[in-house]
């Protein structure tokens, strides 16, 4: 199984538009550099009133498709 360490700081605003269907997919640079995208949606439980901050490591499989993730 792969896996990409994210830093992500969302404002409640910003999540509001991304669980509305604004847009569906968040645009992130991994740690390791690369430019990743995934789905908002995997993002939910861990939203708080102040929004989503944190670093999250995110776990998908041979084929590209997600299988995990975890606050860090």
């Amino acid at each position: 199984m792969q896996q990409i360490v994210v830093d992500l700081s969302i404002s409640p605003d910003e999540w509001i538009k991304l669980y509305q269907g604004a847009a569906r997919d968040v645009h992130a640079r991994a740690r390791d550099g690369r430019s990743v995208r995934f789905p908002a949606r995997i993002l939910s439980p861990f939203f708080l009133c102040d929004g989503i901050h944190g670093s999250f490591k995110i776990q998908f499989d041979e084929q590209g498709k997600f299988a995990g993730i975890e606050r860090l």
